[in-house]
């Protein structure tokens, strides 16, 4: 299925060794994974069920995972930001039918104001 993967980042993370941030984000969407995915679709997950199965370039809807120029986890960096040690993450979860407002919230919540 479609999702509507998300580009993600401050001016922190796109300034010299943004990756320091980028890392330090990964960090804090790891702790809030179950929250990120019930805000990822208007069901509340259900319908990422279907889709974050862990094949087919998406990482499963039940484990946390991040990597460099990965399409089987749930945050994404890519090479080119690995490299140049700045950029963004690409946050892979959230379904084609998300509310982009409410990934934007959840995002810049966990993110952002460590709520």
């Amino acid at each position: 299925g479609a999702g509507a993967h998300t580009n993600f980042s401050t001016v922190t993370m796109r300034e010299e060794n943004g990756i320091i941030e980028i890392e330090r984000a990964i960090d804090k969407l790891s702790r809030h994974h179950i929250r990120h995915i019930k805000a990822y679709d208007p069901h509340e997950g259900k319908d990422n069920e279907r889709r974050l199965t862990g094949i087919h370039e998406t990482s499963s809807i039940h484990d946390f995972s991040a990597g460099v120029a990965n399409r089987n986890c749930s945050i994404r960096i890519p090479r080119e930001c690995a490299e140049d040690r700045k950029g963004y993450l690409e946050d892979r979860r959230p379904a084609s039918n998300c509310d982009p407002y409410q990934v934007t919230e959840v995002l810049v919540k966990t993110c952002c104001l460590n709520e």
